[in-house]
């Protein structure tokens, strides 16, 4: 769905008023972000800081890619000091 607005006045701001229609099929939550880039301005649905660190680091774990890249190196403590 494609539609025209004006820019408006919105206290000392300016703003867009959005049409419903258009909002309920965008599916946005209540925050989003705004990027701006020439002749145009993005909204798009916020994203939460680390949202999908545990599915990202379940596939990691199944793919058996979340293993260390070095082999552990041992420490003087290692080596003089610590005993099991």
């Amino acid at each position: 769905m494609s539609t025209k607005t004006r820019i408006i006045q919105i206290g000392n701001s300016r703003g867009i008023r959005v049409p419903r229609a258009l909002l309920e099929q965008a599916e946005l939550p209540e925050e989003v972000e705004l990027q701006a880039q020439p002749g145009r301005l993005i909204v798009r649905a916020a994203r939460r800081p680390r949202a999908e660190w545990a599915q990202a680091a379940r596939l990691m774990h199944e793919r058996r890619h979340d293993g260390l890249l070095d082999e552990p190196t041992a420490t003087q403590f290692d080596q003089d000091e610590w005993t099991w």
